[in-house]
């Protein structure tokens, strides 16, 4: 098997991978890289991504990091089962949705930026709901006009693969839910899926259950 993916269980970045490999139906090796205890920090694990984050992806010898860019490649090599809409107004609502939480909640609520928090005085879980909360409801309004059965019409998108890891993480913050109804409705769906629950943190080789 020449593809390889490099991540941690609960990383959200890490899981938006798996969670499209598996809706393709791509099989991968799995190797996970421990972030709690510095296995991103390796001399060896640097050389293939500088940053010290995961995912990394590994096909044959071409490596690639960066969640988002693991994604369009392994859309444009495995064009079945399409993961980005072909309507261009939908496929720039499925980005903006998707960047929301990349860019606007998920960097924000990293282990780094919640102990930095917790240095200048706030809680990690007060920081976390904050930032999640604001996210949230940008998308809920989003989702108002674009949300079929899933958050851009009745396909699952890269929208989508954002949510689900997203709204784990709300939940471990204890972010109150029932404000984000549509939200909860689309992630309540999406997790009842086969891909989703193989690429599910708590289904992966290296899972902490409980913790």
């Amino acid at each position: 098997m020449d593809l390889t993916l490099y991540g941690y269980w609960r990383s959200s970045a890490s899981w938006r991978v798996r969670i499209a490999l598996a809706l393709k139906n791509i099989e991968f090796n799995y190797i996970p890289v421990n972030l709690l205890q510095g296995g991103n920090t390796s001399a060896e694990y640097l050389q293939k991504n500088p940053l010290g984050q995961v995912p990394t992806f590994v096909d044959g010898s071409f490596s690639l990091t960066q969640s988002f860019a693991i994604i369009h490649y392994i859309e444009s090599k495995y064009p079945d089962g399409p993961l980005i809409p072909a309507n261009i107004e939908q496929m720039a609502r499925m980005w903006e949705i998707a960047e929301i939480v990349n860019s606007g909640i998920q960097p924000l609520q990293n282990l780094p930026i919640l102990d930095l928090a917790e240095k200048s005085g706030i809680s990690k879980k007060e920081w976390a709901q904050t930032v999640i909360n604001e996210g949230f409801v940008a998308i809920e309004q989003i989702l108002r006009n674009t949300a079929g059965n899933y958050c851009v019409g009745d396909q699952i998108t890269v929208a989508d693969i954002c949510l689900v890891p997203q709204i784990y993480n709300a939940k471990r913050f204890e972010v109150d839910m029932s404000a984000f109804p549509i939200i909860s409705r689309i992630g309540d769906a999406l997790n009842l899926l086969p891909a989703f629950v193989k690429a599910h943190p708590d289904s992966q080789s290296d899972a902490v259950i409980g913790k």
